[in-house]
């Protein structure tokens, strides 16, 4: 699997040859401005919440590529509204297999609204299962209990989790989160784009080390096979 980080809790996984696109929120982050929003290939788009910061490129990139949008169901009903033509709305403990392998929808805790004013629904995270292997997206959370069910039926290879602070959990939480999911490697998302969410990164990374853990802080546009 080829991970490539996009800047705050947008990233793409590369499986099987198909380009599985999360949360896109690329072109208003300013720390993002050398991405090339137009390039960025996707057969999926994977969205977590409504969110702005989740969904500001979703319209345009999807209507390029034609990708399958993938959400949960009041998210995906919003998606065919403003004209996405692919999309396939699921829910929490559903899952479904499509070309890359299975997906699993898992609780996340967080909020969720649209830009249209229109209920979210519940925020999601990802468990997504491959023979490339297996990986663990929790979206915009908090630390849960539910966290301790993903073990019982995934073995993970990865958790990609945010550390931010303020919105979501930080990152002494989300080292209990990687303990939770048994998982670890986890690369970190969801900091450092506004004041509010800054972290030092140093001092994660140690955190994570001391209890044999390790936490990837990638560079915007950084690519890494996992």
């Amino acid at each position: 699997m080829k991970f490539t980080y996009y800047g705050h809790a947008c990233f793409a996984v590369e499986i099987k040859g198909e380009s599985l696109l999360f949360d896109p929120f690329i072109s208003s982050n300013g720390l993002a401005k050398h991405i090339d929003v137009s390039s960025i290939r996707a057969d999926y788009i994977l969205v977590s919440h409504g969110h702005s910061d989740h969904i500001g490129d979703l319209e345009a990139i999807a209507k390029r590529t034609g990708a399958l949008c993938i959400s949960n169901f009041e998210v995906g009903e919003w998606m065919g509204r403003i004209g996405i033509e692919k999309t396939c709305g699921m829910n929490q403990g559903g899952s479904r297999s499509f070309s890359f392998g299975r997906l699993k929808l898992v609780n996340a805790i967080h909020s969720s609204s649209l830009p249209d004013g229109s209920y979210g629904g519940n925020p999601v995270g990802f468990v997504i299962a491959t023979e490339e292997g297996t990986f663990y997206y929790s979206g915009d959370t908090a630390l849960t209990m539910d966290m301790q069910l993903i073990p019982r039926f995934f073995k993970l290879d990865l958790a990609i989790l945010p550390v931010g602070d303020h919105f979501t959990m930080g990152y002494e939480e989300a080292l209990v989160a990687a303990e939770m999911v048994q998982c670890k490697k986890v690369i970190g998302v969801h900091y450092d784009t506004a004041e509010s969410i800054k972290i030092d990164h140093q001092q994660a990374q140690d955190h994570f080390a001391k209890a044999g853990y390790e936490l990837l802080l990638l560079k915007i546009g950084e690519a890494i096979e996992i």
